[in-house]
């Protein structure tokens, strides 16, 4: 059974941006359904919940052309201030006074001041959510892991346009560095 020391642990709702949810190849309802509930469980037992989007500058300084997968974002002009679809989704939305950091690579570390905000709160442990399972999630949790957080991953919070991606990170590949769990475990964790 997991167990979730509430004065140490955060959630992470990471790139639940609507362009993002909508480029998923399956129904987003039942995973905004479940991140949704974990989210208010979270609220519910003082959790902070901290938000991760994708977002630039006017203009993309922070792109590179040498990188492949955000130099396409920069010409898609996604993502760039007031962009429409940058938005994080309805059904998962921050209330007001809580954190949302802005990324500009894949995962929630890189070059953001995530690592600050966890460590002014005394942050060591992580409820990982997010779209996609192989891009934040993944880059988040080896990061992570490797800043020795103990790492919650919540299945059905996650998604991936790859099914079989998604379901070998979470079986094979996510257990050697967190405990994997879905939304209905980990809210009986913070209400227990």
């Amino acid at each position: 059974m997991l167990s979730i020391d509430q004065s140490r642990t955060a959630v992470l709702v990471m790139d639940f941006q609507s362009d993002i949810v909508a480029m998923l190849t399956e129904d987003p309802a039942p995973l905004l359904r479940e991140t949704a509930g974990l989210i208010a469980a979270a609220r519910g037992a003082g959790l902070p919940v901290i938000y991760v989007v994708v977002g630039f500058r006017a203009g993309y300084p922070e792109i590179s052309p040498r990188n492949v997968s955000f130099d396409a974002v920069r010409q898609s002009g996604r993502f760039a201030p007031d962009a429409p679809g940058a938005a994080i989704h309805a059904a998962v939305a921050p209330v007001p006074g809580e954190v949302v950091v802005t990324k500009h690579r894949v995962g929630a570390f890189s070059g953001t001041d995530l690592e600050i905000v966890l460590r002014a709160r005394s942050i060591d442990t992580l409820v990982l959510t997010g779209i996609a399972t192989s891009g934040v999630v993944l880059s988040t949790l080896r990061q992570a892991a490797d800043a020795d957080y103990r790492l919650v991953v919540v299945r059905d919070a996650c998604a991936d346009r790859d099914a079989e991606v998604h379901r070998v990170l979470l079986d094979k590949v996510f257990p050697r560095q967190a405990t994997i769990v879905t939304a209905a475990e980990a809210v009986q964790a913070l209400r227990g």
